[in-house]
């Protein structure tokens, strides 16, 4: 299970990968999917991409034919962003640009979140794929109160010992 990815998944990450060249649009796959390529053994449902401000609006025009809900402010109790659904060979993408968090409602939000400083790009499947570190994400779900998964994504960067910008090999 740990090495595979499911087939339309991987359909949906070659046209996010064609399409969206980090150079030109400032993303990293987040969550499920991000785990899973750099080695957590997790289930993969959706596919959820962190981006700049500018970039939910500019992943929408890229990729016109599969938006399914345009770029809009959305906000729960711990997450702010810019918020579109895209759907790519039959699985749900969600977009979000300028993700700001905070660790209870009540407190003031954090600052915006820039993919590029926590960018790690990890090479399977013919791709370079962009994906935030470990490291970062155990931080980031720990403030938004997923405890559990912070601390399996936490454990799992202290035996890779990765860092930001370093190219991943998940099987090694």
């Amino acid at each position: 299970m740990l090495n595979s990815i499911p087939p339309e998944h991987l359909r949906a990450l070659r046209v996010l990968c064609e399409r969206l060249p980090p150079a030109a649009v400032n993303w990293a796959l987040t969550g499920s999917l991000g785990h899973r390529l750099q080695g957590v053994d997790v289930p993969v449902h959706d596919i959820d991409v962190q981006t700049d401000a500018g970039g939910a609006a500019k992943a929408a025009d890229l990729l016109p034919e599969y938006v399914v809900d345009r770029p809009r402010p959305r906000e729960s109790e711990r997450m702010s962003s810019i918020f579109s659904t895209l759907m790519i060979a039959d699985v749900k993408v969600e977009i979000m640009g300028a993700v700001r968090k905070r660790d209870r409602p009540d407190a003031a939000w954090g600052p915006v979140t820039d993919p590029a400083e926590h960018r790690v790009m990890v090479y399977r499947f013919g791709l370079a794929i962009p994906v935030l570190s470990l490291a970062y994400e155990a931080t980031a779900y720990e403030m938004i109160g997923r405890h559990e998964r912070a601390a399996l994504l936490r454990a799992a960067a202290d035996l890779r010992r990765g860092s930001p910008g370093k190219a991943v090999d998940p099987l090694a």
